[in-house]
C-alpha cells in the first residue's frame, strides 16, 4: 500500500496543499481575535453592554476548545482530510450568517457554526502536514503552520480596524467568504484522498465530559461578571465544572483509546513549553480585549486609526520570527525564547503605565515591543513543543498545542474582563460590566490592574522557561 510520501502527485503538490491548509488556519485563528476591535461598534449597534458583546468572541473560542480533541480523534478514525474538508464548508457557512446585523442570537448561533468548522480544521492541520511531508521537510512545514497560527491570532484587531474604517462590521466575517472559496477550490484540486486508517472507537464519554467542563467553567466566569460570583447559578456551574473534570480524568485513565493520553505530559520539555505558550496567549489576549476600548473609547481614535496602531504587533512579529528561527537553529531555542519572554514582560509593564496623556509614539513603541518579543518566543517555543515528542505522537502534540493556544485565548478574555470589571466596580463604588461613557478614569484604573496581572502571568512563563533551561543544562552536564 502506498503512503503519502511515496505518492508522486502528493509530493508534487505538497506546498500547494500546505497553502490551502494555511489559508484556513489563518482565517480560523484570525476569527478568534478580529472581533475584539469591533466590540464597541457591535455593542452600540446591537444595543447591548460590553460584557454581552464579549460573548461574540468567547462563544467561538469556548466551542473550539470543547470540540478540538473530539475532531482530532474523529480525523484519526475516518480520515483527517475528510474532516478538514467538512470543516472548511461549515466555517464558510458560519461566516456568511455572522455578517448579518440582525440580532445577538443570530450572531452567536453563526459563531457556533463557525467554531465547529474551525475546530475541524485546527484539529487536523498538523496531522495532515505530518503525513504528507517527508521527514526532512516536516519541521519547516510545521513551523509554517505555527507561524500562520500566531499571525492569525494576533493580527485580528489590526485587520479588523482597517476593515471597520471603510465598511460595516459584518464585513469582518464576510471577508472570509472570497478567501475561503479560493482555499476550498484549491483544496478540492490538491488535497488527496485519505489513506486507509484504523477505525478508532470514539471516546464519547470523554468528549461529553470535556465539553461540559469547558462550557460550564467559562459560562460560569462570563455570567459571573454580570450576576456576581456568589449567585447560586454561577456556583452551580462551577460545581458542574469540577464534577465534569473529575469524571473526565477518571474516564481517560481507564480508556484503551482515550481522547487524551496523559502519558504525553510526562515529557517535561513538552509540558513546560506548552504551559509557557499558554501563559503568553493569555497575556496577548489581555491586550487584545482591552486595547480597542483604550484606543477607541478612552482616547477617541477611530477604528481605522486604532487598527493601524494594532497592526504594528503582527508586522513586527512577521519580520522578527524568521530571523529568530534562524538564530535558534544555530544557538538552540531556549535562550532566544527567554529573551523574547523578557521583552514581553517589559511591554506589559509599559502597558500598565498607559493613561489618557500617553503619547501615541510610546503606545506604538510598546505594541511593537510585544510583537518583537512574540517573534522571538513563538517559533522557537513551537519547535521545542513539536520536536520534544517522538514521530508517532506528532498528531497528539499538534492537537494539544492547538488546545493550549485556544484555551489561552479564552482564559485571557475571561480573566482580563473579570479583572477589568472587578477593578472598575471597586473604583466606581458600584457594579460595572461595561465602559462608562464620560468616565475614562475608571476604565484607566481597571486597565492598570489588568496589565499588572498580565505582567505576573508573563513572569510565570519566564520561571517555567528558566526551569526548562536549567533542566537541559543539568541533563547535558550529566
Amino acid at each position: 500500500m502506498k503512503n503519502y510520501i511515496e505518492d508522486k502527485n502528493v509530493q508534487k503538490n505538497r506546498w500547494w496543499i500546505l497553502t490551502a491548509i494555511g489559508m484556513f488556519t489563518i482565517m480560523s485563528t484570525l476569527d478568534g481575535s478580529i472581533v475584539n476591535i469591533a466590540l464597541p461598534v457591535m455593542s452600540r449597534d446591537l444595543h447591548i453592554p460590553m460584557n454581552q458583546a464579549e460573548w461574540v468572541v468567547s462563544i467561538y473560542l469556548m466551542m473550539i476548545c470543547g470540540l478540538l480533541l473530539f475532531f482530532g480523534r474523529l480525523g484519526d478514525s475516518i480520515g483527517k482530510i475528510k474532516v478538514f474538508r467538512v470543516g472548511m464548508v461549515l466555517f464558510l457557512i458560519g461566516s456568511l450568517f455572522a455578517g448579518f446585523n440582525n440580532s445577538l442570537a443570530l450572531l452567536l448561533a453563526a459563531r457556533i457554526v463557525q467554531a465547529t468548522g474551525a475546530s475541524m480544521t485546527m484539529a487536523n492541520n498538523n496531522g495532515i502536514v505530518t503525513e504528507i511531508f517527508p521527514m526532512n521537510e516536516r519541521g519547516r512545514a510545521l513551523g509554517l503552520i505555527g507561524s500562520f497560527v500566531s499571525i492569525g491570532a494576533i493580527a485580528g484587531p489590526g485587520i479588523g480596524g482597517l476593515i471597520l474604517g471603510q465598511l460595516p462590521w459584518g464585513y469582518i466575517f464576510w471577508i472570509n467568504i472570497p478567501i475561503g472559496i479560493v482555499a476550498l477550490i484549491l483544496g478540492t484540486i490538491v488535497l488527496p484522498k485519505d489513506l486507509p486508517s484504523r477505525r478508532v472507537p470514539i471516546d464519547w464519554a470523554g468528549f461529553v465530559t470535556f465539553l461540559v467542563l469547558i462550557l460550564s467553567l467559562f459560562m460560569g466566569i462570563f455570567l459571573g461578571q454580570e450576576r456576581g460570583f456568589t449567585d447560586p447559578l454561577i456556583l452551580g456551574l462551577f460545581a458542574l465544572a469540577i464534577v465534569a473534570f473529575a469524571a473526565f480524568v477518571h474516564i481517560e485513565n481507564h480508556k484503551t483509546d482515550p481522547l487524551v493520553s496523559f502519558k504525553i505530559f510526562q515529557n517535561s520539555a513538552f509540558t513546560l513549553s506548552l504551559l509557557s505558550a499558554f501563559f503568553i496567549f493569555v497575556t496577548n489576549f489581555f491586550f487584545n480585549v482591552i486595547s480597542p476600548f483604550y484606543l477607541q473609547n478612552a482616547r477617541g481614535l477611530s477604528p481605522e486609526k486604532a487598527g493601524y496602531l494594532l497592526m504594528i504587533f503582527p508586522i513586527v512579529q512577521v519580520i522578527v520570527a524568521p530571523v529568530a528561527g534562524s538564530i535558534a537553529d544555530r544557538i538552540g531555542p531556549y535562550r532566544i525564547t527567554m529573551v523574547g519572554l523578557l521583552i514581553i514582560v517589559a511591554s506589559q509593564i509599559g502597558y500598565a503605565f498607559f493613561n489618557l496623556q500617553t503619547s501615541f509614539m510610546f503606545v506604538a513603541l510598546m505594541i511593537g515591543l510585544v510583537g518583537f518579543g512574540n517573534g522571538l518566543f513563538q517559533a522557537p517555543n513551537n519547535t521545542v513543543v513539536m520536536s520534544s515528542v517522538p514521530t508517532r505522537d506528532l498528531g497528539i502534540a499538534g492537537g494539544m498545542n492547538a488546545l493550549a493556544r485556544n484555551l489561552g485565548m479564552v482564559v485571557g478574555i475571561s480573566t482580563a474582563t473579570t479583572v477589568l470589571f472587578s477593578s472598575m466596580s471597586h473604583t466606581a463604588g458600584k457594579k460595572v460590566t461595561t465602559y462608562l461613557a464620560g468616565q475614562p478614569d475608571i476604565f484607566i484604573s481597571g486597565m492598570h490592574v489588568s496589565f499588572w496581572v498580565a505582567t505576573g502571568l508573563c513572569i510565570l512563563a519566564v520561571i517555567l522557561t528558566g526551569y526548562r533551561m536549567w533542566q537541559v543544562r543539568h541533563e547535558t552536564a550529566v
